[in-house]
Formats: structure tokens, sequence, C-alpha cells
């Protein structure tokens, strides 16, 4: 896996709404696109490029599904993978079921690691 890419996607798409949009509404989209365009820049400009990095096809379709467990279980780091979600599900679970609704369905999601080492998040 690589952490660190797979920690880019989730730090650079949590940071901008419209990009934060666009991964809840049609994440296949959006996590492609992000690939080929904004994944492989660096220092945020269109001349430099890295090609040395790219995510794996498990990567892939865990961000696809929003599937922070598995992110969670690849290694993600933690903070990254919980407030990406919390951008995508907070309100529609705090309409439904109340504060911090996404926050306890997120760590009853990750109940079965209670006690065990965490997944290293060093890249």
């Amino acid at each position: 896996m690589s952490k660190y890419y797979v920690n880019k996607f989730l730090f650079m798409v949590d940071r901008d709404p419209q990009l934060l949009r666009r991964y809840a509404d049609d994440p296949a989209s959006l996590v492609a696109a992000w690939e080929q365009a904004l994944g492989p820049a660096l220092l945020g400009n269109e001349t430099e490029a890295s090609s040395v990095h790219s995510l794996t096809e498990h990567e892939r379709d865990a961000l696809v599904r929003h599937d922070y467990v598995a992110l969670f279980e690849m290694g993600a780091h933690f903070f990254l993978n919980l407030t990406i979600f919390i951008g995508i599900y907070d309100e529609p679970y705090r309409a439904k079921s109340g504060p911090l609704s996404f926050q306890r369905t997120f760590a009853s999601d990750l109940k079965d690691w209670a006690g065990r080492e965490y997944p290293s998040v060093a890249t």
C-alpha cells in the first residue's frame, strides 16, 4: 500500500469543499480524476509531477466504496480517515440520530480493533 498516496488523497479531498462534494456524489469519478491530475502534482503546480506513486486496486476500491474500515486496516492515517468521512456523513447521520452519530458508527465499525495494536501509519 502507498500509505503516502492514500493519505495525500484523504488530506487533499477533505480540505477542498468542491472535491469533497464530488467525492460524496460520485466517488469513482473523483478518485479517477484525482489519480490522473491532482495526485501526481508536486508543490501544487502543473510543471512538476511524480510518476512514482499510484493507488493499488485495493486502495482504489476502498476509496470508491468509502470503506473507512478497509482504509484503516491498510494503515491510512486514523485522523485523516475519520475527518474526511465526518465531512461526508456527519450531517445525514446527525439528522437521523443526533450529534456525533457518525463518529459512534465509525467507532462501532472498528470495535474489533479494541485492545489490539492498530495498523502502523508509518509511510
